[in-house]
């Protein structure tokens, strides 16, 4: 299958396209200007240069693919606008698109994909963007919705750039309140596998990509701390104060969910298989002084 793929030379794309190319998959990658498309062409895929805003390149691109998965981030309108014109090529072949997990807001328990959206504002746009992007499905289209958790491992994501790094400079890693709330997590690497199992997905499906969800937000601070070198110093920040930190990824990093990614099993297959969260901070934390 010759694959198109969107934000190819990013953290997670990096991860998709060495998923497809081993799975024999033919890969062309959107890179933006100034980036390195080596990290694209080393690992086998084939860099493509241009942006979102290209909408005829996205079209010529979507002429030549047999599937699209759509990864780069982007503005609200260039996401729509990108989506819209790489679906009107495509027809009936698959398109996999992006939303994420928090989207939900506080879950009060495990769910899964049918529980009610309350998005924090960092994330509302979503909500009519994948409504617009899934309407394809009306007029014969394949799109389907991949919804990661927080994506970390090898040495970068979320909560390495959020927690982990800020602990280094800091002596601390920090949690909001008591630091109770769930946080739900994916390996980089096992959400890669999920947006490449979804290429077979029916039009219209849904999935969570949560590898975890039962791990507390002042666990990770914990294990983060200990990863930085900061001996585990944790500190608790109001949520105003965490705003002032974080900006509007604190009203996310507040929301307590869990999440089943039972869907995702029963019919794709997928079982997240790398080191859990805590784990993989364990195996990469720096030694005490």
């Amino acid at each position: 299958m010759r694959v198109f793929i969107t934000g190819g030379s990013g953290y997670i794309g990096q991860a998709v396209v060495e998923t497809l190319v081993a799975e024999g998959h033919e890969v062309e990658a959107l890179v933006r200007e100034g980036a390195d498309a080596s990290v694209v062409s080393d690992i086998g895929g084939e860099p493509r240069r241009g942006h979102l805003g290209e909408l005829d390149l996205l079209r010529t691109a979507g002429d030549r693919a047999d599937a699209v998965i759509h990864l780069a981030p982007s503005d609200p309108d260039t996401d729509l606008a990108a989506s819209t014109a790489l679906q009107e090529r495509l027809g009936g072949r698959p398109f996999v698109f992006t939303g994420g997990a928090w989207v939900y807001g506080d879950t009060d328990g495990v769910v899964d994909e049918a529980a009610p959206l309350a998005p924090p504002p960092i994330v509302a746009w979503r909500v009519a963007n994948t409504d617009a992007i899934m309407s394809a499905s009306d007029q014969g289209g394949r799109p389907v919705l991949i919804m990661p958790g927080a994506v970390y491992g090898d040495n970068a994501g979320l909560i390495t750039a959020a927690i982990v790094e800020p602990a280094r400079s800091q002596g601390y890693a920090s949690y909001i309140a008591d630091g109770g709330n769930h946080i739900a997590l994916v390996h980089r690497r096992d959400i890669a596998r999920l947006y490449v199992l979804a290429l077979r997905a029916p039009a219209g499906s849904r999935y969570l990509g949560v590898g975890e969800s039962d791990v507390t937000m002042r666990e990770v601070a914990e294990a983060a701390s200990r990863a930085a070198g900061a001996g585990g110093a944790t500190r608790s920040l109001s949520l105003d104060e965490a705003r002032q930190v974080w900006g509007p990824l604190a009203d996310a990093l507040a929301l307590d969910q869990q999440f089943t990614a039972r869907r995702a099993r029963d019919e794709l297959g997928w079982v997240p298989r790398e080191a859990g969260a805590l784990e993989y901070l364990a195996d990469a934390a720096v030694p005490v002084p």
